[in-house]
């Protein structure tokens, strides 16, 4: 009986040891980007995102958790240099066809589990939500320690319409031929996180 109740005891104080040691980074909005690309069977359009706030949790120099939120009334179109048809895209990805921004202003992602051998390469899994609407995701991740800092970059692809964003979707829509839009959106996100 008392081997077990030192092993419990022990137990608890390792588990309390872990979330001592674990670290919050928080992320700096301006040195982090997070670029999105949709693309079309005539092309492929891409932009920017601003993110509002985000923090990684780390122990021991590897990425346990974390979360970003973005700006969905920041979103940009950085490949047309026409101004009103830039305009004009922009305004379009804000409406109710794509991002119902007036309604949805802000997007997230929470990360549930990130798995590394190295400390390095990360398989990760989050909660993204967009539209109020959150589903998982999975993705692989870099992270890098420089000094104090971390920087961790990642490629997320998901699913638009399972976001209820089905405009020209070849999934909902018939004959759309070239005006169809592909369902996977791509976001490339790249976070620089400073110890505290």
């Amino acid at each position: 009986m008392k081997t077990l109740l030192t092993t419990i005891l022990m137990l608890f104080a390792a588990l309390f040891s872990i979330e001592d040691a674990a670290e919050t980074m928080i992320v700096s909005k301006s040195e982090s980007t997070v670029t999105w690309k949709g693309k079309k069977v005539t092309g492929e359009h891409f932009g920017k995102v601003t993110i509002s706030k985000a923090d990684l949790q780390v122990v021991n120099n590897r990425i346990i958790g974390g979360s970003f939120e973005m700006d969905m009334t920041s979103i940009t179109v950085e490949d047309i240099k026409d101004a009103n048809s830039n305009k004009r895209l922009t305004d379009h990805l804000k409406s109710d066809d794509f991002f119902s921004v007036d309604t949805f202003n802000k997007a997230s992602m929470v990360i549930k589990d990130a798995k590394t051998s190295n400390g390095k390469d990360y398989q990760m899994t989050a909660d993204l939500t967009i539209k109020g609407i959150t589903q998982p995701v999975t993705f692989t991740a870099k992270a890098e320690t420089q000094g104090n800092k971390m920087i961790a970059t990642s490629k997320i692809v998901f699913d638009r319409t399972k976001y209820d964003i089905k405009y020209r979707s070849g999934n909902y829509f018939e004959n759309l031929a070239d005006r169809l839009i592909y369902d996977d959106v791509e976001l490339e996100v790249r976070l620089v996180a400073t110890a505290s």
